[in-house]
């Protein structure tokens, strides 16, 4: 039988691990049974196992390798000797003729095909062991772009070969068991795509932090994508909602966030290193790599990729700038969230933490405390200590060892698909990445605390914090018939709950999107020519720097946020309040003081309902109708219920009612409902009166306790007297509860007694309630204290 060097891409499938690696096998099954699907693999070839064993035997390495790393197992050697000893072998190796003379071959059969002499191609390995969903090998072995020429393309497999003898291969197959000696390189040979004049990047088909599967997580930058994956770069992020995908009217991108790609990785033509890293421009970094249209083509790509291999997968990309198409360049299934028990929640509570220095990516749920140990190469590695929180610009695979005897990890640089970030997620570790100046700020042996359990931002504070973790058994957690939901406000933390069996969220806070998110006053963006503050000015102009139209950055990000959390509980019903800031609260966001007037008392003065037909704030809230319409009808989640805050009187909802309609949002249009917070006495009053008016009422039983007792919920001299149990207050309650459901009407609570009081929860069940809204961390309480009040009830 005559041996065969090279396989043609498009004839080899998932079955051809053993013969070309798992990287080269699933290229080859993407382009043979994905092609039709319109996902672009670029063409290629790739060296066979038998190819790697015949430039071994005729070196004379196998006997030479067994050798070496028998020392090591006797620790007779250093690993980066012996890593080394081997590394050299390969690179003065000879290619024995048949083989050299295959590899040419069809390298010049590539070209004609393209049309293009002296191709220039991009040169991977792919282990036959790895990429297994049982051990992840990512970064192991080495890539070499834009080669181009035989001696080069020889040199570049030679490479190849040698990769898989790096110190972090040989130590990564020692801890999993492999056998050096039964794992084989083959060179996955593919003509280049011209990133390099356009972006490439990762993706992943599952949320990497929290695990949540309906989404696909993009991650983006200028030029070859080696800048992501190895993580010097802060890339754009993307997420796409999956089920929504298939709809061509919606464009389901839940979260766009501009990363400052600093850097990027371009061709060289001189000298003999064929890349070169460049700063980026100033119009690169404001500006997305991808527009809309891609980001979903990609998104789609990811998904299909995913229900053919019936795995969660990793994914790189590329754009070419020269024809403008996308390209996936390989597939790998995800290891880490896709393998976690699903049926226990692990939470952390942060009690007491010290002044916070310094924010980032959150990666890993988790929270961490040591002594930091700065580091600025992984050669110091004797001088870490054991459970210390590295911090470093930013690591490569040489840095795993250190990696795997820290307590957490800080970089300067990286996004959540940086080798950090993939590392620190494998060994359970909580990573702040793109902090930008960690190493500057933080000092070695100062006691921090890293806390990455507060949604997509990590934060590191000062000292040893105080914290709990709780493992919640999602399978023990009773049913119940009285509905159990969620408040949400930060869309980042949505995706933390969504294995919660919960009814859905009752309460999502469109302020804390404004306030943390968005930070400008909306009337400074629809009246920026007329703002005079500078410094409010400048602000705006940072935070705006990507939109031409300054209010769509309101809309945009609003809409974002409310979608986010909308899809975490996707179809079950997401109730977003629209804003209730009072007027000092709106006057710090940014601009905020010139459109705010000085209210003796906020708490009764000018918010909810009131703002949103008068001429102050009228266009404001055009912006956040503008943003709700865009989660609904554009982003495609129609399970979006508005609910109105402080509404007073029901001459007040129709106003409100009637700019809502004015705005494109009429009520029963759409299947829009529209509920309104009932924690004003005159909405109990007149209860069936607000019925005809509204679809729901929501319980906002804090306001509602202060103003039925006419007690201030904030003062401490009377916190004895504010009691939301007090016979007044449940009275209100159980009225409203009659009347609501005369009319057909249901009837929410969103507030923290239940949490806080059995016998409350008890209460709300006797009376009927629809649903009571909690926050994550006391769903499982409630359920129970409810589940239990559900089976006295009979």
């Amino acid at each position: 039988m005559a041996k065969q060097y090279v396989r043609w891409l498009e004839n080899l499938g998932s079955h051809d691990v053993p013969v070309v690696g798992g990287k080269n096998a699933s290229l080859g099954e993407m382009i043979q049974q994905l092609r039709a699907t319109g996902i672009r693999v670029p063409e290629g070839f790739a060296t066979t196992a038998q190819a790697y064993w015949e430039f071994l035997e005729s070196n004379h390495l196998n006997k030479k390798i067994a050798h070496q790393l028998e020392e090591l197992r006797k620790d007779r050697q250093e690993l980066s000797k012996v890593g080394k000893t081997i590394r050299g072998w390969f690179y003065e190796a000879d290619f024995p003729a048949p083989l050299a003379q295959a590899i040419t071959q069809a390298y010049h059969q590539l070209a004609d095909h393209i049309g293009r002499q002296n191709l220039d191609v991009a040169v991977r390995s792919s282990a036959t062991a790895e990429d297994l969903p049982e051990a992840s090998f990512a970064g192991q072995q080495e890539s070499f772009l834009n080669i181009s020429g035989e001696e080069n393309l020889l040199d570049a497999c030679r490479r190849c070969f040698a990769s898989l003898f790096t110190d972090r291969a040989i130590i990564y197959r020692e801890n999993h068991g492999f056998d050096h000696l039964k794992v084989a390189l083959s060179a996955g040979i593919q003509r280049m795509v011209r990133s390099d004049k356009a972006g490439a990047g990762v993706m992943f088909s599952i949320d990497t932090e929290t695990g949540f599967p309906d989404a696909v997580l993009i991650n983006a930058a200028w030029g070859l994508g080696e800048s992501v994956v190895q993580g010097i770069v802060d890339p754009d992020e993307y997420m796409v909602f999956k089920p929504l995908l298939k709809n061509p009217a919606y464009h389901p991108i839940i979260k766009k966030k501009i990363g400052e790609k600093a850097l990027k990785i371009v061709y060289t033509a001189e000298g003999k290193k064929p890349t070169q890293t460049l700063d980026t421009t100033k119009k690169e970094r404001l500006h997305p790599v991808l527009n809309d249209e891609e980001i979903l083509t990609l998104a789609q790509w990811a998904t299909t990729i995913e229900d053919h291999y019936d795995l969660p997968m990793d994914i790189e990309w590329a754009k070419d700038g020269m024809t403008h198409e996308l390209f996936i360049v390989q597939a790998r299934p995800e290891t880490v969230q896709s393998r976690k028990e699903t049926s226990l929640l692990q939470t952390y509570t942060l009690k007491q933490k010290g002044e916070q220095l310094l924010s980032g990516l959150s990666i890993g749920n988790a929270i961490a405390a040591g002594k930091v140990c700065k580091l600025h190469s992984a050669a110091e590695i004797d001088r870490f200590e054991d459970n210390g929180v590295l911090v470093t610009e930013m690591t490569d695979p040489d840095w795993v060892p250190i990696m795997k005897r820290a307590a957490a990890i800080v970089t300067n640089h990286g996004g959540r698909t940086s080798h950090a970030a993939i590392v620190s997620r494998e060994l359970g570790l909580p990573a702040v990445v793109g902090t930008g100046k960690g190493t500057e700020i933080l000092q070695g042996g100062q006691a921090i605390t890293v806390s990455c359990t507060e949604g997509d931002e990590g934060f590191i504070y000062e000292g040893i914090a105080d914290f709990e973790t709780q493992d919640i058994s999602l399978e023990d957690i009773p049913k119940t018939k009285t509905q159990v939901m969620l408040n949400l406000a930060h869309p980042a933390g949505a995706l933390r709950w969504w294995l919660l069996p919960s009814d859905g969220v009752g309460l999502a806070r469109m302020e804390f999107i404004i306030n943390n998110l968005i930070k400008i006053h909306p009337m400074a963006l629809v009246k920026w020519n007329e703002l005079e503050d500078p410094e409010a000015r400048q602000k705006i102009d940072e935070l705006t720097a990507t939109w031409e139209d300054k209010p769509q950055y309101f809309v945009d990000t609003l809409a974002q946020g409310v979608a986010r959390i909308a899809a975490s509980q996707y179809p079950k019903p997401v109730i977003v309040r629209m804003s209730d800031f009072k007027t000092n609260e709106y006057a710090a966001l940014i601009g905020g003081h010139a459109f705010e007037p000085k209210e003796p008392n906020p708490m009764l003065g000018w918010r909810g309902a009131s703002r949103y037909y008068s001429e102050d704030y009228r266009e404001g809230f055009t912006l956040e109708c503008r943003a709700i319409r865009k989660a609904r009808e554009e982003i495609g989640l129609d399970n979006i219920i508005i609910m109105i805050p402080f509404c007073r009187t029901p001459a007040e909802a129709d106003k409100v009612l009637e700019v809502l309609a004015e705005n494109g949002l009429t009520r029963g249009e759409s299947g829009l409902q529209v509920y309104v917070m009932c924690e004003i006495p005159s909405n109990i009053i007149l209860a069936r009166q607000f019925a005809d008016r509204f679809d729901g009422f929501s319980i906002g039983s804090n306001d509602l306790t202060q103003l039925v007792l006419g007690v201030d919920r904030d003062s401490i001299r009377l916190a004895p007297l504010f009691d939301e149990q007090d016979d007044a207050v449940k009275e209100m309650i159980t009225t409203v509860i009659r009347h609501a459901h005369e009319k057909q009407r249901k009837v929410g609570l969103c507030g923290q007694a239940p949490s806080d009081y059995p016998e409350f929860a008890h209460f709300l069940v006797q009376a009927n309630i629809d649903s009571i809204s909690v926050n994550p961390d006391s769903f499982v309480k409630v359920k129970e204290q409810i589940a239990a009040a559900e089976n006295e009830e009979g």
